[in-house]
């Protein structure tokens, strides 16, 4: 046993370079495995505790107005465990000189769901006290016993801060949905005392209450049965648990991550298993006599096949470790980054689990395993006297380049040695293939998902052309709302919140209603043709209709939420479907939607400055004005789409980086087997005179033609495949746009030739290295 594990390590030593080629494809697929089980894994142990141990509400329902005596019968409802009411307003606070929102909530007594995870200080214990939400103070540098002002509707209120936290129905803490991630110093959550209440509101009740289920039962029996109890109140809509926004957002990241970590690992396992494949059945091949000879000292045939199943085995082991070690230096330290930008998760940190290397060794060593064993069994059955002999040469066929007339005469000789070497073993140049072929989808989606970033990065320009956004506390009319200087054009619009009745699972969206003419919101189609509002319908976001399956003409019923509305269903037509990749809105038109009884009562103002105006100035002139609630600056949105794509620029590299990695590393393999395959053709060729230049060219030429069939072959797939990505990571709130374009392809194209020819010149030493003697006696 002793001299087999030398013969391996000898075996290993002489082709040094395919070992670790083949070891850094395995390599990749850990790598990729562990850092995106990792943050799934992670993610989905630490939110279950997290949201289990501040029991996340499982129902939210709002009203106008509702009093504890008026919430306490709803305790008999089957399957409530808890319940709670709190009161939750809007709120402005003026900080260096701008406007911060904040989402304010009242504590109710002896507070059992939704609780604060308190990171420093208490909560509020007297009707002086506010609690922040931790990044909203990091963000403008509070402290504990630091005085604020809030501003409402009602007024101005001074609070002393008592303590930062965080809570878990605000674990995606974003106010706009079209600035993509959260803003901390625009944007917080803050919580106050229940005696301050009668202050604030003038009088003391709650407008939300928070719902905790028992185990078991079903939510949407329990729903139901809330939305019938509420019915003489004045009661606006339910949110449950499902359809809250931080806790969909992350399960759309768990669930996205953990089917990349099995999809994309499992395939990169199959390339290496291929790899091995022909590494073996190489390798087997050229020791043919010495099988021979361990046959006839008596050795059993398990136990030469257990001997090569070594070279698999350690080529698992090693290049798992090497991925492993390389996400827990690297990849682990960019994706903690990406979650921390996103969620407030107080005290989240990601650590690789030094088990999840051990799926990786299991799935890439009986992949090599299987590999070996292929490629081994054939010469196993043959009896020690077969084995001993030189394999018997191949039956010469004409190919069918050989069968054209006139063409075969008129080709080189080194040329008809290509052709021949290729189609005499096409399954075995089909096998060199895949691995050029996964590299190519690989290489496709990275940078086709690169693209896609900045299509939706560009689309902001496109699709908004105001330059302000201004909100009102009341409605408003274009005739009288007073307007600064150098204002070029405005259209008044509306937005109400809706819920979908067809879609009982979905999040809550809202309804942009808007003159037909408003060109300041610019509309496309899937196709970057412009379409226009039509008074016929409701223009439905793409990323819906994807999801839900809705064309042109389809019926679509929605439930509107808000005081005024009382609840009302209505039953839209769908009349157009446009991408919309950031801040998917349904829009339509007040003249559609006084078709159906319900008034437009416009809010909110979009503004397009003169050119070279003082935005800043024009901004802060709005903000004087006391009617106005909210100035928002389109600048906002294009930030929060730069610092996604800053965000997401590190992953975006290291997954390009193993595309090209696992590139190289395939294509030098299959080109070096080549060679080994080939050793005393060369060495023929030699021997007869043949310069150096031409016998190079023989190989190279044969490996460009095999990865053009490559490429050929991957095109068509990488498309499906892209398609693939793109729909598992998109949601209705998120539409990542297919943009598979002819400069992504030729990049990839391009790339995917380069790493051939660099192969091509880092093997030449493997061409001057043949022994012509020792090559041409070996089949004496």
């Amino acid at each position: 046993m002793k001299k087999l594990s030398l013969k391996l390590r000898r075996d290993i030593k002489e082709s040094k370079g395919q070992f670790l080629a083949i070891m850094l494809v395995i390599a990749v697929g850990a790598f990729f495995y562990a850092g995106l089980i990792t943050i799934s894994s992670d993610l989905n142990n630490y939110t279950e505790n997290y949201f289990e141990e501040h029991n996340l509400a499982d129902f939210n329902v709002h009203y106008s107005e509702i009093t504890e005596s008026e919430i306490s019968p709803m305790k008999a409802i089957e399957g409530i465990n808890h319940l709670e009411g709190r009161y939750t307003f809007d709120a402005s606070q003026y900080v260096d000189g701008y406007r911060a929102s904040l989402k304010v909530h009242s504590i109710p007594q002896d507070n059992q769901i939704n609780t604060i995870a308190v990171t420093s200080g208490t909560i509020p214990t007297s009707a002086e006290d506010i609690l922040l939400d931790s990044r909203y103070g990091e963000a403008h540098d509070y402290t504990v016993g630091d005085r604020i002002t809030i501003e409402t509707d009602e007024g101005s209120f001074d609070f002393e801060i008592s303590g930062f936290g965080e809570n878990v129905e605000h674990a995606f803490n974003i106010e706009d949905p079209s600035l993509v991630l959260p803003d901390h110093h625009t944007y917080g959550v803050a919580y106050i005392h229940e005696d301050r209440i009668e202050e604030m509101a003038g009088g003391f009740y709650y407008n939300e209450v928070m719902v905790d289920a028992k185990e078991g039962y079903d939510t949407n029996q329990i729903g139901n049965a809330i939305e019938d109890y509420s019915e003489e109140f004045p009661y606006l809509y339910l949110v449950n648990k499902e359809r809250a926004v931080s806790y969909s957002a992350i399960n759309v990241t768990i669930n996205n991550n953990r089917l990349m970590s099995t999809v994309a690992p499992l395939i990169l396992f199959m390339v290496a298993a291929v790899i091995i494949f022909l590494s073996m059945s190489r390798l087997i091949d050229s020791q043919r006599n010495q099988i021979g000879m361990m046959k006839a000292l008596g050795m059993k045939d398990s136990k030469i096949l257990l001997h090569y199943m070594g070279y698999p085995i350690l080529v698992g082991v090693i290049g798992s470790i090497a991925g492993w070690l390389i996400t827990a230096f690297t990849l682990v330290n960019v994706l903690h980054s990406v979650i921390e930008q996103t969620y407030s998760l107080p005290n989240f940190n990601l650590s690789v689990s030094f088990y999840t290397i051990f799926p990786s060794i299991i799935v890439s060593v009986v992949f090599g395993i299987i590999a070996c064993y292929l490629s081994g069994r054939s010469i196993l059955k043959e009896r020690t006297a077969q084995a001993l002999r030189p394999k018997p040469p191949r039956k010469m066929k004409k190919i069918l380049v050989e069968r054209i007339p006139g063409l075969w005469k008129r080709l080189s000789y080194g040329n008809k040695l290509i052709l021949r070497n290729i189609f005499l073993n096409k399954k075995k140049a089909f096998a060199s293939s895949i691995g050029v072929i996964v590299c190519v989808i690989l290489l496709m989606t990275a940078f086709g998902f690169e693209s896609s970033m900045q299509t939706i990065a560009s689309q902001v320009n496109k699709v908004y052309q105001y330059d302000i956004k201004v909100d009102y506390k009341e409605e408003i009319s274009p005739e009288t709302v007073n307007l600064p200087p150098n204002v070029d054009n405005y259209f008044v619009s509306n937005t109400i919140p809706v819920e979908f009745v067809d879609f009982t699972n979905e999040n809550n969206a809202s309804l942009i209603i808007t003159e037909k003419e408003n060109h300041l919101i610019q509309f496309f189609d899937d196709q970057h043709n412009k379409i226009a509002l039509e008074d016929t319908g409701v223009m439905v976001p793409k990323s819906f209709a994807d999801i839900y399956d809705i064309s042109e003409g389809d019926p679509i019923t929605i439930k509107l939420i808000g005081p005024e509305y009382q609840g009302q269903e209505i039953d839209m037509n769908v009349a157009n479907i446009s991408t919309q990749y950031t801040n998917p809105s349904f829009y339509t038109t007040p003249k559609y939607l006084s078709s159906f009884g319900v008034d437009y009562n416009p809010s909110s103002l979009l503004v397009r400055m003169n050119d070279g105006a003082d935005i800043d100035g024009v901004q802060n002139d709005f903000e004087q004005d006391p009617a106005v609630d909210r100035v928002s600056d389109k600048r906002d949105m294009e930030q929060s789409v730069d610092n996604m794509m800053e965000q997401n620029n590190p992953v975006f590299i290291i997954f390009i980086l193993c595309a090209v990695v696992l590139s190289f590393g395939a294509m030098y393999t299959i080109s070096s087997i080549n060679i080994y395959e080939r050793t005393r053709e060369l060495a023929t060729l030699k021997v007869l005179g043949y310069q150096k230049n031409k016998i190079n060219r023989i190989i190279f030429v044969e490996n460009f033609i095999l990865t053009l069939l490559a490429v050929l072959i991957a095109l068509p797939i990488s498309g499906l495949a892209y398609s693939f990505v793109v729909q598992a990571l998109s949601s209705s709130n998120q539409q990542i746009p297919e943009n598979l374009n002819l400069i992504t392809i030729g990049i990839t194209i391009l790339l995917t030739f380069v790493l051939t020819v660099l192969s091509n010149l880092l093997l030449k030493r493997k061409m001057k290295k043949i022994d012509m003697i020792e090559s041409l006696k070996s089949m004496e």
